[in-house]
């Protein structure tokens, strides 16, 4: 509740900052077309309302707050005489959202000269039509500059990632190639031993039991235990001699493949068993044994088949989840699902050298968000940390539970940010990368779209050794900021 205040005084707005050059007739019109009023502690305007009045601080303290997340964070707090908050873009009219951008409160009872938004607007296009073009073109030449480098890097990074897709995919891709080509080798051997062994001296009963014994050859192979080098050499060697003592040639070809499809000698036995193992029936055994063989190269081919396309599909799926392209733009997600999709698309650029470390907290809740632009966050995010590490360091990604919010960090054992950049680092171009390497608008672009976007909060913790990005991102619906992806330059705070 405000109240009206003493009489406006001419003299007194020439003390002022802004009015200190004005004419008496000037002065005379703000005090006719304006009033003094005295606003009492308490509230003042608050963010998002409409934009209807400039407020000019006379005497008293005010202090101005931004929603973050559930919370208001104050962003100024200011006893100084001529200080302005409130409608100074209405000289802009609809070209920008009329509403507050943040929160003001009066610390102490205040008295403030009161000017309504439409008057401010007449004063300043009448008054200062120079200035006003200038303004314009500085404000609006600031945010098209921005956009356009914005969709440069998005573009850049999109293409970046598509490379780095499309190399993971020629992987799976040619080993299905190759493993076709072997399978279709290992078939035509399998056609020519069964007719070698068929023309044999085994009679059919024999041969039915061989059969069987592919059979469970081919079930073996699926079930193949892992061994360490050393535990397959051993049982190479094994095997080997195994084969030579029954004069099986080329024995240390066969070895191998029996060993990669988790046979033993106790197989071997079963198969000598099988045909009766004895004098004069070593050629007998020879062929058996290439043909099952052969039949466990061929399940480990289609294996090697099947887990190539798995990884296709896994790709894939990771690319829609990243590009969220058929999906509704605001919806709830799994924060986790959105991390390990950029991790997929950001594969080729971490490389061998980092380690990737995961801390999720699987219990959190689905949140309501932008999957798409949270994408573009992580992606800017990592691809930040892996720079910094040079190729060589630890990846840590955190999620966390913290009250009504979701806590996602992402931390990196890099250099570190030096001091002085710390506190410039979300500013729009600011980058320490040399010229054609940075656009220095990643960082705008991820506080925008978590601050402005999904109104959570990024920072930032280094030092060297350790940079630590923590996003918060709220539980709960909020108002959603209907602008489009972040990518232009925020707004002034509303104070001079």
């Amino acid at each position: 509740m405000t109240a009206a205040g003493d009489k406006c005084s001419a003299e007194e707005l020439s003390t002022l900052f802004l009015f200190e050059k004005l004419s008496s007739d000037q002065l005379a019109w703000l005090c006719q077309e304006g009033e003094v009023i005295v606003a009492p502690a308490g509230p003042v305007y608050a963010e998002g309302e409409p934009a209807e009045r400039l407020y000019i601080l006379l005497s008293g303290t005010v202090a101005l707050s931004r929603r973050v997340g559930a919370d208001d964070v104050e962003v100024n707090r200011t006893s100084t005489r001529g200080v302005f908050a409130g409608a100074f873009f209405a000289y802009l009219g609809d070209r920008v959202p009329q509403v507050y951008n943040n929160s003001m409160r009066a610390i102490e009872p205040c008295r403030f000269f009161v000017l309504s938004a439409n008057k401010f607007a007449q004063l300043m296009t009448e008054w200062f039509p120079m200035a006003v073009h200038l303004l314009e073109g500085l404000l609006f030449g600031v945010r098209n500059a921005q956009e356009a480098v914005g969709q440069r890097e998005r573009l850049l990074a999109l293409g970046s990632l598509s490379a780095g897709l499309t190399h993971e995919l020629n992987n799976p891709a040619a080993a299905a190639m190759r493993a076709v080509g072997e399978l279709r080798e290992r078939a035509s051997a399998l056609r020519q031993g069964l007719a070698s062994i068929a023309a044999g001296s085994l009679d059919s009963s024999v041969l039915a039991a061989l059969l069987r014994l592919q059979s469970k050859t081919a079930s073996m192979v699926t079930r193949a235990p892992d061994l360490t080098p050393l535990q397959a050499s051993d049982r190479e060697d094994e095997i080997a001699d195994w084969l030579t003592d029954r004069g099986v040639t080329d024995s240390w070809d066969l070895a191998p493949s029996f060993v990669q499809a988790g046979l033993s000698t106790d197989w071997l036995g079963e198969a000598a068993s099988a045909i009766g193992d004895a004098g004069g029936r070593d050629a007998d055994l020879s062929a058996v044994l290439r043909w099952l063989g052969n039949t466990a190269e061929t399940e480990l081919l289609m294996t090697d088949i099947t887990d190539a396309v798995n990884r296709i599909s896994v790709l894939v799926a990771a690319a829609r989840e990243y590009s969220q392209l058929d999906r509704a733009p605001y919806q709830v997600a799994d924060v986790h699902e959105l991390l390990e999709s950029t991790l997929v698309m950001l594969a080729d650029v971490i490389g061998a050298g980092i380690t990737v470390i995961r801390n999720y907290d699987r219990s959190l809740p689905s949140i309501p968000c932008y999957p798409a632009e949270l994408n573009q966050v992580w992606t800017n995010l990592i691809d930040n940390a892996i720079a910094a590490m040079a190729g060589d360091g630890t990846l840590t990604i955190t999620t966390s539970a913290d009250q009504a919010s979701v806590l996602v960090e992402i931390a990196d054992t890099g250099p570190g940010i030096p001091a002085e950049n710390l506190e410039r680092i979300f500013e729009p171009f600011f980058t320490t990368k040399p010229v054609g390497q940075g656009t220095g608008l990643g960082l705008d672009i991820c506080w925008r779209i978590v601050v402005t976007r999904h109104h959570g909060d990024l920072r930032v913790q280094s030092r060297p050794g350790e940079t630590r990005f923590t996003v918060q991102l709220p539980l709960t619906p909020q108002a959603a900021v209907t602008s489009g992806p972040a990518s232009s330059a925020p707004a002034a705070d509303e104070t001079a």
